[in-house]
């Protein structure tokens, strides 16, 4: 959100999907949650700014940073408290590596909408991958309460992945298991779990999760890998040769596929 989900999913189910309100307004005022009233109620302002927000998200998806952000200073001059479009402003600059501008940005969206659980789960992104990860679980927290919110395993599993970087496996198993219960098709989630109990060395556990992802025909070089050394760690050598061959057949210049070939099951 992968930390790059945050991307993933985050990009993702960070709050890019649903950047036009679904509710409406007839006074053309903004809702609760930082939300514009739908088209029909918009103002000219608020529609410019709502279609050059899509378009910058549409350039967002294809990496194409520079014209995204041209967008979002369209959407800004028609609307200048419009709090989604300074969130995907953040998010823009937060894959260009500009921290200081994508937190500044950040932090806007969340004063115009402090309860907007897509923006506290971004932000919490944010904090978690920049080594801040005690304050992002605050965020993650303040996402995952909100009841209408519509993805909050996605703040679960990245509240989940913040404790696994502070060595909290306890409290990420509990996000993880949270997450996994909302949304069981989550393959995020699924890997997450598996990852999670290959560290701790609950094989049996682990395979089960994995085998999800399998199922799934996730055919990801980490997840791979990472299904290789559970089945070696559990004895699987038939399953251990079945993926090595899958890691061959996708992934054959890959640094996982060098280790299988190594046997470097540690790395």
């Amino acid at each position: 959100m992968h930390l790059a989900l945050a991307l993933a999913s985050f990009l993702l189910l960070t709050g890019c999907a649903n950047h036009r309100s679904s509710g409406g307004n007839s006074s053309g005022e903004r809702s609760a949650d930082g939300e514009l009233p739908t088209m029909s109620d918009q103002t000219s302002a608020q529609k410019r700014a709502s279609i050059n927000l899509e378009l910058a998200v549409g350039y967002y998806q294809r990496h194409e940073n520079s014209v995204a952000l041209d967008k979002i200073k369209l959407a800004l001059a028609a609307d200048p408290d419009y709090s989604q479009a300074y969130d995907m402003r953040a998010l823009i600059y937060m894959d260009m590596q500009e921290t200081h501008l994508a937190e500044e940005n950040f932090l806007h969206a969340l004063r115009l909408a402090p309860n907007n659980p897509e923006y506290n789960n971004n932000y919490g992104w944010f904090l978690c991958s920049n080594g801040r990860e005690r304050e992002s679980l605050t965020y993650f927290e303040t996402a995952i309460k909100d009841r209408n919110y519509s993805s909050p395993a996605v703040a679960m599993d990245n509240a989940g992945m913040c404790n696994m970087k502070l060595n909290n496996m306890l409290e990420a198993e509990k996000y993880f298991k949270r997450a996994f219960n909302f949304d069981p098709s989550n393959l995020k989630v699924n890997e997450n779990l598996a990852r999670l109990y290959y560290t701790r060395k609950e094989y049996d556990q682990a395979k089960f999760y994995i085998g999800r992802l399998i199922k799934a025909n996730v055919t990801d070089a980490s997840v791979l890998w990472l299904g290789i050394r559970i089945a070696h760690k559990s004895g699987d050598r038939m399953t251990e040769g079945a993926l090595g061959a899958e890691l061959q057949r996708y992934h054959a210049d890959s640094i996982q596929y060098a280790s299988f070939q190594r046997e470097a099951f540690d790395e």
